[in-house]
């Protein structure tokens, strides 16, 4: 297989870091640019909410575009906006910053993936596609631990200073070691969106967001919920991500061999319940810092587990569009990031940190509900 995969991974792993590296120094930033927690949250809902809008406006926008000139475009207005962030006097200056470095970072996520496919033998191309997103996965749980060290060290501008030194050498790479790659006709806005009609797919969709909106509900303020409730240092909330970072990026991997084994369904809905039951009991988990972890670490390995299978269902539901369900479930991914940061932020504000996880729950057992209707959906259309 083309090593030049393995940069595309590179690059899609620093363009992915940038969305939750914030998230375990929310409170840093918020004391030092004079805002609320709850605001501070904000920057991770921009990012996700303009990231899940944007990719597909922009793929359709730039479809006449060379692959490589428009990745070189992408990756230089990606490095202006964490430049930005980097010398942000202000929250509103930083929040601008997060809108350039999302919309930038949707796009280059879209062309590695497409960049790698075109580059392979059509044998190695489910591969080097699931190499690219291993990067996209990676950098999402890492991302967290990464920005919290970096952060508690040198300041939090610290991460955004490593990003934009990353995107420097990503570009490098690009300039010197990728070749010129055609656009392709891209299927317009309207056609993508006119699948979610397929209530099978509609359902699928939907349950991606919930769940992911769940998750973030607490995990977007792990950093607060740990120093309050168990009194955690810098060191050992380091530590705690680190091991959840771990956890999720194996969870990945068995919820795609559990997937395999036993089928796209029996694992959507397994993973789910587990999730659900693990979310729910990290409140009574605090009195005691192993067992905390214990559960910690089964909630991280699920929060990751759906996806591989949740793709799987996707391609099996509907083959002819697969492409095009990948790109949606990926927005809806991010819209759930979005949404639940935000709704996280508001239990905070109007109430308090220890029910973020209740909250987040709520979602859990709602998704659930719809990962059983498009379970049942496509039963029931098999058998007839």
């Amino acid at each position: 297989m083309d090593k030049r995969v393995y940069l595309l991974t590179i690059v899609s792993f620093v363009v992915g870091m940038v969305e939750l590296i914030i998230g375990g120094i929310l409170d840093l930033v918020a004391v030092d640019l004079g805002v609320t927690l709850g605001q501070a949250g904000l920057l991770i809902t921009v990012f996700s909410l303009v990231f899940a809008i944007a990719a597909p406006i922009l793929l359709v926008a730039t479809s006449k575009i060379e692959r490589k000139r428009l990745t070189l475009l992408a990756l230089s207005v990606f490095l202006l906006g964490n430049l930005i962030a980097v010398i942000s006097p202000s929250y509103a200056i930083l929040f601008i910053a997060r809108i350039i470095s999302a919309a930038s970072g949707s796009l280059l996520i879209v062309l590695c993936v497409t960049m790698a496919s075109n580059i392979v033998d059509p044998k190695y191309r489910g591969r080097a596609i699931g190499i690219v997103f291993m990067g996209v996965s990676g950098s999402l749980v890492l991302g967290v631990p990464i920005g919290l060290m970096l952060g508690n060290a040198f300041g939090w501008r610290a991460p955004f200073l490593m990003i934009t030194v990353l995107t420097l050498l990503s570009m490098i790479g690009v300039y010197f070691f990728m070749s010129k790659i055609a656009p392709r006709p891209q299927i317009s806005l309207g056609k993508q969106l006119a699948t979610l009609k397929n209530r099978k797919i509609l359902f699928a969709q939907l349950t991606t967001f919930l769940f992911l909106a769940g998750h973030l509900t607490l995990y977007a303020y792990l950093t607060p919920f740990l120093k309050s409730t168990m009194g955690l240092g810098g060191t050992w909330v380091s530590i705690v991500y680190l091991i959840f970072g771990v956890a999720a990026v194996i969870g990945g991997g068995v919820g795609g061999t559990l997937s395999d084994k036993f089928g796209t369904r029996p694992t959507i809905i397994s993973v789910i319940i587990v999730f659900g039951l693990s979310i729910f009991a990290i409140p009574y988990t605090t009195f005691a810092f192993p067992i905390f972890l214990i559960v910690m670490i089964v909630w991280s390995m699920m929060s990751w587990a759906i996806t591989p299978a949740m793709q799987s269902f996707l391609i099996e539901t509907s083959p002819e569009t697969a492409d095009t369900q990948q790109s949606l479930n990926n927005s809806a991914l991010h819209f759930g990031i979005a949404f639940g940061s935000l709704i996280g932020g508001m239990v905070i504000e109007q109430a308090s940190i220890e029910y973020n996880a209740t909250v987040g729950g709520v979602f859990v057992i709602i998704a659930l509900g719809t990962a059983v209707f498009a379970m049942a959906k496509a039963h029931s259309r098999a058998v007839v």
